[in-house]
């Protein structure tokens, strides 16, 4: 058995979680898939994300890694995909070192037009000292994802609302990402970057409003698939400290197991 195709098993073995079968994603292709955050592909993911310019600081720029991993799972018949994310500042006004930890899961359903989704986000306040909101944080998390070939497009919506914590602000915001994919040939795609909409219920405004744009290539290594895709966004709301814009880097270690 090929080491990069058994890791998945054996982790997934060592969490007591049983893979879905691979039927469901013999209608997508994999470089698609790994642009849907709906889908049942287990993956890792490394990002670098780049901003050279604030609103309302002066000669600032911050550096920080994204570290995410994904695990597809059947509980009670029904297919999820549970997602880690961690971030981690190397660079930034605020200081450097981790910052809050973001888990969600999704229970997703497969129709003839793509796939739906419904579960729960959760933050988890384990950044440093500036980088975390110091706040537990749940709510509900819901996409979809409409394909056909060469076309992927859906949206995905995450909600989170602080229900503990010392942080002297609670978190009421709401995240809206567009998922728009067109596949090219020879493995490329091209589509939207994974911008976040973002709005904060506590000032009744939108925090953030990037638009952005990504180019992305399936690669494989040794019978490893990698996506590697860059992405540059611009934030339109100036009402706040946040980067102008953002140039990103991000290297997906794919698992297609049984695919």
């Amino acid at each position: 058995m090929n080491v990069a195709h058994s890791f998945p098993l054996l982790a997934a073995a060592a969490l007591g979680l049983a893979l879905p079968a691979a039927a469901e994603e013999e209608k997508q292709s994999l470089d698609q898939a790994a642009s849907d955050p709906t889908a049942s592909l287990m993956a890792v993911q490394i990002q670098n994300l780049y901003s050279g310019d604030y609103y309302n600081l002066n000669d600032e720029s911050s550096n920080s890694l994204l570290l995410r991993s994904a695990i597809p799972f059947q509980a009670f018949g029904v297919n999820n995909i549970a997602r880690v994310t961690l971030p981690v500042v190397t660079h930034g006004p605020n200081g450097n070192g981790v910052g809050d930890m973001t888990v969600f899961n999704l229970a997703t359903f497969n129709q003839s037009w793509g796939r739906w989704g419904a579960g729960a986000v959760m933050l988890v306040p384990v950044g440093a000292d500036g980088l975390s909101a110091d706040k537990w944080a749940l709510g509900p998390a819901l996409g979809f994802s409409a394909r056909q070939p060469g076309l992927l497009w859906g949206a995905f919506n995450q909600n989170l609302f602080s229900f503990a914590g010392n942080g002297q602000r609670d978190v009421r915001v709401s995240t809206f990402q567009p998922i728009l994919n067109v596949s090219l040939p020879d493995k490329w795609s091209i589509g939207a970057s994974e911008m976040n909409l973002t709005y904060d219920w506590e000032r009744g405004a939108w925090s953030a409003l990037p638009l952005g744009l990504k180019l992305a290539k399936l690669m494989n290594f040794s019978g490893l698939p990698v996506q590697f895709a860059g992405s540059y966004e611009y934030n339109f709301v100036d009402d706040y400290v946040a980067p102008k814009w953002t140039l990103t880097f991000t290297a997906k270690f794919l698992f297609p197991v049984g695919l």
